[in-house]
């Protein structure tokens, strides 16, 4: 009798494999908040319009993660399919279209730096300092992006043949190197110029270069059946397009993301200055609570995936009930922290009184909104899982642009801050509603119907068995 290879993800406890599987991207994303959230304690001590400044480019920093991220999952998905089918050649033109994108993803980003920066915060605010200091740190975080594009591919290229340990090296020196240089550059100390914002964007861009030829180096030494080679490059618009297949929606939904911080910029501007730095700070607070959950639901992604060819419902639920017992504890942590902490964590950004006023309250409002943010997530990855992207993508924008946006603005019209902050977890919680009933159609379309396939299935089954699988990816 012909014995079958059993794969981990069918056989190791959901409970331990989740965590073996998120543990090192969720460090990996941790260590990518730090970049934000070390330039805002730093500049915030510099000055405040220096802290309203890069606060304002959170849309622009936003979307240009987008772009880099979406690819790559599509790159990084795209390859881990074809290297399971042992296509050397389809491989090599992956990663050589993969390089590709990424370089054409930077020229756009260099074009809107270096033509339109100045112009993003000239509609946003009159303030000629704020306007000054956001333009430079734009300006510089834009035109010198190479190393973040080329930086988020050699990574996801590590990732993609199981070498994350490396990737998160990559990641750390990085890091590392941007909290060193930030002081330096920004207040100018020893023999360093002082250069404020300007400063903060130059330690940003030489620890993403630094961590780039990382992982650069990594990968052309470790990652040798990826390696990155120009020879023989013969251009497939059809790899492009199973590229963005695959990515586009991811692309889209951080996206959104950024339109939404562009438009409650805006509506916070209204009030004050000081206001749109406080929303900065919890934005970057947010932030760093939510990276482990990014990695949590990109741990998930392939374990629930597998388990769903596999027709094995158990695991699948088990995998989403997991996750979400993993974020419970997450969001928890983090909120409790704010809560109880709200005064020291402002401290650490160098908060006036006015801004404490603004901000204790400001912080412990939005973070009760965490915990129907991580139901939405978990919900939103576990639909990506059954191939009903539209679903995720309904939940994405119903929380961020239908509920969030006019909640914001409809109670920014009493002129108290506080009700606009009461708008965050309102419209996380009508919107966790909606992904529930969406969850709901997905279970009974998708999951419900799940059988297991027997290991040794006669070929005729196993083809009845793909063929159902198909029909559940388009919700048949």
């Amino acid at each position: 009798m012909r014995t079958t290879k059993i794969n981990k993800m069918e056989t190791t406890p959901v409970s331990k494999l989740l965590l073996f599987v998120s543990t090192p991207i969720m460090f990996s994303m941790m260590v990518q908040a730090l970049y934000n959230v070390v330039d805002s304690i730093y500049i915030s001590r510099f000055s405040e319009k220096a802290l309203s400044a890069v606060s304002l480019t959170v849309p622009v920093q936003t979307l240009m993660i987008a772009i880099g991220i979406g690819t790559c999952i599509g790159i990084n998905t795209f390859l881990s399919r074809t290297l399971g089918q042992k296509n050397h050649e389809k491989v090599k033109a992956i990663v050589q279209h993969g390089a590709l994108l990424i370089l054409l993803s930077y020229l756009i980003t260099l074009f809107i730096g270096l033509f339109f920066s100045h112009s993003f915060f000239s509609l946003q605010t009159t303030d000629p300092k704020i306007i000054a200091y956001g333009s430079d740190y734009m300006f510089i975080c834009m035109v010198f992006s190479f190393s973040l594009f080329g930086q988020q591919l050699f990574e996801k290229l590590l990732q993609a043949n199981g070498k994350s340990m490396l990737s998160m090296i990559s990641q750390i020196i990085g890091a590392i190197i941007n909290i060193v240089l930030d002081p330096l550059f920004i207040f100018g100390l020893g023999s360093f110029p002082a250069l404020g914002a300007k400063g903060a964007a130059l330690a940003t861009v030489i620890g993403q270069t630094i961590a780039f030829i990382c992982a650069f180096v990594f990968h052309q030494h470790y990652n040798k059946d990826l390696k990155l080679s120009l020879t023989q490059f013969k251009f497939n618009i059809t790899i492009v397009k199973e590229i963005y297949k695959i990515g586009l929606p991811a692309m889209v939904m951080q996206a959104i993301g950024s339109v939404t911080n562009f438009l409650v910029n805006g509506i916070l501007l209204s009030f004050s200055t000081t206001v749109m730095a406080v929303y900065g700070i919890c934005a970057r607070l947010q932030n760093f609570v939510f990276m482990p959950i990014y990695g949590l639901t990109n741990g998930m992604l392939p374990i629930m995936s597998y388990n769903f060819g596999a027709r094995q419902r158990k695991r699948v639920l088990k995998t989403r009930f997991y996750a979400f017992v993993y974020m419970l504890i997450i969001i928890f942590a983090g909120i409790l922290s704010i809560q109880i902490f709200p005064n020291q964590l402002l401290d650490l950004f160098g908060a006036s009184e006015e801004m404490k006023k603004i901000g204790i309250p400001a912080l412990r409002i939005i973070s009760v909104s965490f915990i129907f943010e991580g139901f939405c997530l978990i919900n939103q990855t576990s639909f990506q899982t059954v191939g009903r992207n539209l679903s995720s993508l309904i939940c994405s924008i119903t929380r961020q642009i239908i509920l969030l946006i006019p909640l914001v603005y409809i109670f920014s019209l009493s002129g108290n801050i506080n009700y606009v902050w009461i708008a965050f977890p309102t419209a996380y919680s009508l919107s966790a509603i909606i992904c529930h009933i969406l969850w709901k159609d997905v279970f009974q379309k998708n999951i419900a119907p799940l059988t297991k396939v027997e290991p040794y299935a006669s070929s005729e089954k196993l083809t009845q068995n793909i063929i159902q699988y198909k029909q559940n990816e388009k919700g048949v």
